[in-house]
């Protein structure tokens, strides 16, 4: 049985290692980088709190000792179903079972001068270019006055999920304790950061005490959260709101929403809201008896999620280990198969240091403060590949917990030589 998988993240990745030398089966692994990025902490490496190594993980490091899990550094253009084969930049591959494990990108809702401008955080790369943003604007904010200056020093993050909450609080800890010790000119009672939400709390999918608690925590790290609040646009300069309100920002986070990355070659009628592929309770593509979709891609309605799952990463996971189960009884002759249900562990987010909150379905639990900052801590190291990565990771989070310190405020530029001269490209 040979098994192709698109995309390294969460699901992919779990699923190449679940099937990894197990008799009768080949897997062919193809994702666009050659690197597992662990995307919980993408925000960390926009403030400047972590390495992006510390986050990635090399692929083949993964399959060293595999016997039937194969790489390829490609990126997917088009599945073409009824030949059981799908076209990359390089070459064309065949298969017997396609797994499509691609993941979300940004949804910018269609609006091209937001994505033009603001910034999303759905890869290490555009981590990095975040951080390079923020950072860049400080130094330009030294020899700024007037409006100027004060749009060079606002940060907005728009969207009041996990990720924004996280990025605000990081913003708000690096505002108090370590921006102010690198920039003695600026006064940094006039930076704003504003965490824009459109509906009425801060973690909608989370508890109502959760919700509350992080627009408390945030509020009084100083940050400006305003709920109900939509973006209308945005032009690099200014942040235009649905209520006629602007708010001048030369950084914009943009956390609102994603959208699947689907593939050429499936049919538009099985893309649902979200751009997502339509799956049956077995992750099979609806209408097709060879093609899979799991994670953040696929859209499985069951009677305990009438709309689909949430586009978390233990789901993903999860379908993975289901699909994997089934691949290796198919692979046995075995024909009767497992249905996926999904088990809700729970659902937390970080604030700053600290500050936590932690939701437990069953039992029926609630957590916030320092003991879900530690649950928070614990359970994100564990997720981490690699032993060197946790090592650094857990490095880090001491050194910054015992200094207030985060090390890696670097801005990296390329240059070129003209006429015996270093130019900034």
């Amino acid at each position: 049985m040979k098994i192709v998988i698109v995309g390294g993240g969460f699901g992919g990745l779990k699923l190449a290692r679940k099937l990894n030398n197990k008799k009768g089966i080949e897997v062919l692994l193809i994702d666009k980088v050659n690197y597992h990025q662990f995307q919980p902490l993408f925000y960390q490496v926009a403030t400047a709190g972590l390495d992006a190594s510390n986050i990635s993980f090399p692929l083949r490091k993964v399959f060293q000792k595999s016997k039937n899990v194969r790489l390829r550094l490609a990126e997917l253009k088009e599945i073409k179903a009824g030949e059981n084969k799908i076209i990359t930049g390089t070459e064309e591959i065949t298969y017997d079972k396609l797994v499509l494990a691609t993941g979300a990108d940004t949804n910018f809702f269609g609006n091209q001068q937001l994505a033009e401008h603001a910034f999303p955080m759905k890869s290490s790369v555009e981590a990095i270019q975040l951080r390079h943003k923020i950072l860049e604007n400080l130094e330009a904010a030294i020899g700024s006055t007037g409006e100027d200056l004060q749009r060079k020093m606002n940060i907005v993050v728009v969207g009041g999920g996990p990720t924004g909450v996280e990025v605000s609080g990081a913003l708000a800890e690096m505002k108090k304790y370590i921006l102010p010790k690198d920039y003695p000119e600026l006064d940094f009672d006039n930076m704003n950061i504003y965490l824009l939400e459109g509906s009425p709390k801060t973690l909608a999918a989370m508890s109502e005490k959760s919700s509350h608690q992080s627009q408390q925590y945030l509020t009084k790290m100083g940050v400006t959260v305003k709920t109900n609040t939509v973006v209308k646009n945005y032009d690099g300069k200014n942040v235009e709101l649905s209520n006629g309100e602007t708010i001048p920002a030369a950084t914009v986070i943009w956390a609102a929403g994603i959208k699947g990355n689907v593939p050429a070659g499936i049919d538009a009628e099985l893309i649902v809201r979200g751009n997502r592929i339509s799956v049956d309770r077995f992750c099979k593509v609806n209408g097709s008896e060879n093609i899979y979709a799991i994670g953040d891609l696929a859209h499985m309605p069951t009677p305990k999620f009438p709309n689909g799952h949430p586009q978390v990463a233990p789901v993903a996971m999860q379908n993975a280990g289901m699909l994997a189960k089934n691949f290796i009884k198919e692979s046995k002759g075995i024909t009767q198969l497992e249905q996926f249900e999904y088990f809700d562990k729970g659902s937390m987010a970080t604030v700053g240091r600290n500050k936590a909150v932690v939701d437990v379905p069953k039992p029926k639990l609630h957590f916030k403060g320092w003991f879900a900052w530690i649950i928070w801590m614990s359970l994100h190291l564990m997720m981490i590949l690699g032993v060197k990565n946790r090592f650094f990771v857990f490095n880090h989070w001491l050194y910054k917990y015992i200094t207030y310190d985060q090390n890696l405020r670097l801005i990296f530029r390329s240059f070129e030589k003209e006429n015996g001269k270093a130019m900034n490209k």
